[in-house]
Protein backbone atom coordinates (compact mmCIF):
# COMPACT_ATOMS: atom_id res chain seq x y z
CA UNK A 1 0.00 0.00 0.00
CA UNK A 2 1.30 3.18 -0.65
CA UNK A 3 0.52 4.64 2.73
CA UNK A 4 2.48 3.08 6.21
CA UNK A 5 1.85 3.61 9.71
CA UNK A 6 4.61 3.74 11.99
CA UNK A 7 6.32 1.41 14.94
CA UNK A 8 4.04 1.87 18.03
CA UNK A 9 7.47 3.50 19.69
CA UNK A 10 7.92 6.08 17.08
CA UNK A 11 7.61 9.32 18.44
CA UNK A 12 5.63 11.90 16.96
CA UNK A 13 3.14 9.84 15.25
CA UNK A 14 2.83 9.92 11.51
CA UNK A 15 1.05 8.42 8.83
CA UNK A 16 2.90 8.86 5.77
CA UNK A 17 0.53 8.52 2.35
CA UNK A 18 2.32 8.70 -1.59
CA UNK A 19 0.87 7.76 -4.70
CA UNK A 20 1.41 4.30 -6.42
CA UNK A 21 3.96 4.44 -8.94
CA UNK A 22 3.33 0.95 -11.15
CA UNK A 23 6.44 1.90 -13.04
CA UNK A 24 9.48 1.63 -11.02
CA UNK A 25 12.84 3.47 -12.44
CA UNK A 26 14.53 0.24 -13.42
CA UNK A 27 11.49 -0.43 -15.85
CA UNK A 28 11.60 2.96 -17.10
CA UNK A 29 14.79 2.09 -18.40
CA UNK A 30 13.30 -0.88 -19.90
CA UNK A 31 11.07 0.63 -21.59
CA UNK A 32 13.03 3.50 -23.05
CA UNK A 33 15.27 1.09 -24.28
CA UNK A 34 13.21 -1.34 -25.45
CA UNK A 35 11.45 1.47 -27.66
CA UNK A 36 14.66 2.65 -28.58
CA UNK A 37 15.42 -1.35 -29.53
CA UNK A 38 12.42 -2.36 -31.60
CA UNK A 39 11.99 1.21 -33.09
CA UNK A 40 15.57 0.58 -34.76
CA UNK A 41 15.11 -2.74 -36.06
CA UNK A 42 13.08 -1.70 -39.17
CA UNK A 43 16.56 0.12 -40.00
CA UNK A 44 18.46 -2.18 -40.15
CA UNK A 45 17.85 -3.26 -43.85
CA UNK A 46 18.05 0.24 -44.61
CA UNK A 47 22.02 0.50 -43.10
CA UNK A 48 24.57 2.55 -45.87
CA UNK A 49 21.51 3.69 -47.59
CA UNK A 50 20.23 7.63 -47.59
CA UNK A 51 16.80 7.01 -46.13
CA UNK A 52 17.94 5.55 -43.14
CA UNK A 53 19.07 9.41 -42.07
CA UNK A 54 15.75 10.43 -43.17
CA UNK A 55 13.84 7.93 -41.27
CA UNK A 56 15.77 7.90 -37.44
CA UNK A 57 15.09 11.35 -36.63
CA UNK A 58 11.92 10.48 -36.71
CA UNK A 59 12.09 7.32 -34.58
CA UNK A 60 14.64 9.59 -32.16
CA UNK A 61 12.10 11.87 -31.61
CA UNK A 62 9.38 9.03 -30.39
CA UNK A 63 11.55 7.71 -27.99
CA UNK A 64 12.46 11.09 -26.96
CA UNK A 65 8.63 11.63 -26.52
CA UNK A 66 8.12 8.73 -24.58
CA UNK A 67 11.02 9.43 -22.19
CA UNK A 68 9.43 12.94 -21.49
CA UNK A 69 6.16 11.61 -20.63
CA UNK A 70 7.39 9.05 -18.44
CA UNK A 71 9.59 11.66 -16.64
CA UNK A 72 6.73 14.31 -16.41
CA UNK A 73 4.34 11.61 -14.83
CA UNK A 74 7.25 10.81 -12.26
CA UNK A 75 7.29 14.51 -11.12
CA UNK A 76 3.57 14.82 -11.51
CA UNK A 77 3.27 12.19 -8.95
CA UNK A 78 5.39 13.71 -6.25
CA UNK A 79 2.60 14.36 -3.82
CA UNK A 80 3.28 14.01 -0.45
CA UNK A 81 0.90 13.53 2.86
CA UNK A 82 2.15 13.20 6.68
CA UNK A 83 -0.19 13.38 9.56
CA UNK A 84 1.67 13.63 12.99
CA UNK A 85 0.20 13.60 16.51
CA UNK A 86 2.29 16.15 18.73
CA UNK A 87 0.94 16.04 22.25
CA UNK A 88 -2.89 16.42 21.46
CA UNK A 89 -2.54 17.88 18.33
CA UNK A 90 -3.33 16.11 15.23
CA UNK A 91 -1.83 18.06 12.06
CA UNK A 92 -1.94 16.90 8.40
CA UNK A 93 1.20 18.42 6.24
CA UNK A 94 0.39 17.61 2.27
CA UNK A 95 3.17 18.49 0.11
CA UNK A 96 1.71 19.09 -3.62
CA UNK A 97 3.96 18.93 -6.94
CA UNK A 98 4.39 23.00 -6.80
CA UNK A 99 3.87 25.63 -4.44
CA UNK A 100 4.09 25.75 -0.75
CA UNK A 101 3.12 22.84 1.79
CA UNK A 102 -0.56 23.17 3.06
CA UNK A 103 -1.28 22.54 6.53
CA UNK A 104 -4.39 21.47 8.97
CA UNK A 105 -4.23 20.68 12.66
CA UNK A 106 -6.80 19.98 15.29
CA UNK A 107 -7.10 18.92 18.75
CA UNK A 108 -7.27 14.44 17.95
CA UNK A 109 -10.55 14.55 20.37
CA UNK A 110 -12.23 16.81 17.87
CA UNK A 111 -10.76 15.11 14.77
CA UNK A 112 -13.62 12.65 12.82
CA UNK A 113 -12.50 10.83 9.54
CA UNK A 114 -15.58 10.76 6.99
CA UNK A 115 -15.93 8.39 3.99
CA UNK A 116 -18.20 10.43 1.22
CA UNK A 117 -18.85 7.39 -1.37
CA UNK A 118 -20.22 10.21 -3.79
CA UNK A 119 -20.37 13.74 -4.31
CA UNK A 120 -16.74 14.53 -4.05
CA UNK A 121 -13.98 14.37 -6.38
CA UNK A 122 -13.18 11.04 -6.51
CA UNK A 123 -15.01 8.01 -5.62
CA UNK A 124 -14.80 7.11 -1.24
CA UNK A 125 -13.27 10.39 -0.90
CA UNK A 126 -11.89 10.08 2.91
CA UNK A 127 -11.96 13.20 4.60
CA UNK A 128 -11.03 14.64 8.28
CA UNK A 129 -12.89 17.66 10.43
CA UNK A 130 -12.03 19.22 13.02
CA UNK A 131 -11.26 23.01 14.02
CA UNK A 132 -13.64 23.88 11.74
CA UNK A 133 -12.55 22.56 8.79
CA UNK A 134 -12.91 19.91 6.41
CA UNK A 135 -8.98 18.60 4.35
CA UNK A 136 -9.17 15.81 2.16
CA UNK A 137 -6.59 13.21 2.69
CA UNK A 138 -5.30 10.41 0.47
CA UNK A 139 -7.39 11.60 -2.70
CA UNK A 140 -4.89 10.60 -4.67
CA UNK A 141 -4.69 6.82 -3.45
CA UNK A 142 -7.05 4.08 -5.69
CA UNK A 143 -10.48 3.90 -4.50
CA UNK A 144 -9.83 0.16 -2.24
CA UNK A 145 -7.19 2.10 -0.28
CA UNK A 146 -9.19 4.64 0.71
CA UNK A 147 -11.28 2.49 1.74
CA UNK A 148 -8.77 1.10 3.87
CA UNK A 149 -7.08 4.20 4.85
CA UNK A 150 -10.74 5.05 6.22
CA UNK A 151 -11.19 1.79 8.12
CA UNK A 152 -7.72 2.17 9.46
CA UNK A 153 -7.92 6.17 10.70
CA UNK A 154 -11.22 5.70 11.90
CA UNK A 155 -9.93 2.90 14.28
CA UNK A 156 -6.60 4.87 14.92
CA UNK A 157 -8.51 7.72 16.46
CA UNK A 158 -10.91 5.27 18.25
CA UNK A 159 -8.17 3.47 19.99
CA UNK A 160 -6.28 6.89 20.78
CA UNK A 161 -9.60 8.63 22.44
CA UNK A 162 -10.18 5.27 24.62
Amino acid sequence: MPYRWPTPTQSPLILELWPHRSLPRKGFAVIVMMAFTLGTVPLYGLLGTVVLWGILPFILLVVGALWWGLERSYRDANVYESLTLVDDDLVLTHTPVRGPDKVWSCNIYWARAELHIKGGPVPHYVTLSGNGRTVEIGSFLSEDERKALFTELQSFLKNYRA
